[in-house]
């Protein structure tokens, strides 16, 4: 019976040991350690609407993201900051920035803040294995804390490469919130390759959905100061 027993806990613990090291690979393909990307997201509305934004975005890290507004015109100068569960924007002209939830949206459509400004999952979920078949693999993923957007997430990964397909995210009742389908893997340069598409839609809004476009992502450090509230108004003088 002994034996049996440690035989359990080793298997249990090499079983929790390979979703870790699963979700780890999955956050590097996914997203380097320290990077600037350009990004584009649409918001469609049942009726055919429309709306645009384009971001100028640094990450360092597992959890700090810093992102611009480009466009539209009406928000162009914006910017918001992620260290952590943290999270604020600013506004020009307005004063201090002020702290916004993961849950919120301060573009509207289907994406919340923490899907806009996602950092390393592993940061956010411990990781369990699922279900498999001959081409991906499932993880199970449960939220560290309540301050996180999701309470649970399912995450489907390609075998071969480690590369993300899709993730449904729930609410601690077990309701489904959204989907993220991640599509079109492209070649970034520097060894990223990564989707570069990534559509979302919910149960929760019929018909509408949100899409986010990378058309550019390169290998860049920044210092810590990057990603302090103080420098949120100079992030426009990253970009070269």
């Amino acid at each position: 019976m002994i034996k049996i027993f440690i035989l359990f806990f080793l298997s249990a613990a090499l079983y929790a040991q390979s979703a870790v090291e699963l979700l780890g690979r999955i956050d590097a393909r996914l997203s380097p350690e320290s990077y600037e990307s350009y990004r584009k997201l649409i918001n469609e509305e049942p009726g055919g609407r429309k709306k645009e934004f384009i971001f100028y975005s640094v990450k360092k890290g597992r959890d700090k993201m810093a992102m611009l507004y480009l466009a539209p015109a009406s928000e162009k100068g914006r910017t918001t900051l992620r260290s952590g569960d943290n999270m604020w924007l600013y506004i020009p002209n307005v004063g201090k920035p002020v702290r916004i939830t993961s849950l919120q949206s301060i573009t509207g459509g289907v994406f919340n803040n923490a899907d806009i400004m996602q950092v390393d999952y592993a940061a956010e979920y411990d990781p369990a294995m699922g279900t498999s078949d001959e081409n991906e693999y499932t993880l199970i993923l449960k939220a560290k804390n309540k301050t996180v957007a999701y309470d649970k997430l399912i995450m489907r990964a390609l075998k071969k490469n480690d590369i993300i397909t899709r993730i449904e995210c729930f609410a601690a009742s077990g309701m489904l919130i959204k989907t993220l389908e991640f599509k079109e893997v492209k070649d970034f340069g520097s060894g990223i390759i990564r989707p570069a598409v990534i559509e979302t839609t919910s149960p929760l809004y019929q018909g509408y959905k949100s899409v986010m476009i990378y058309s550019g992502i390169k290998l860049r450090t920044f210092g810590e100061e990057v990603f302090s509230i103080t420098y949120m108004p100079k992030l426009e003088s990253l970009r070269r």
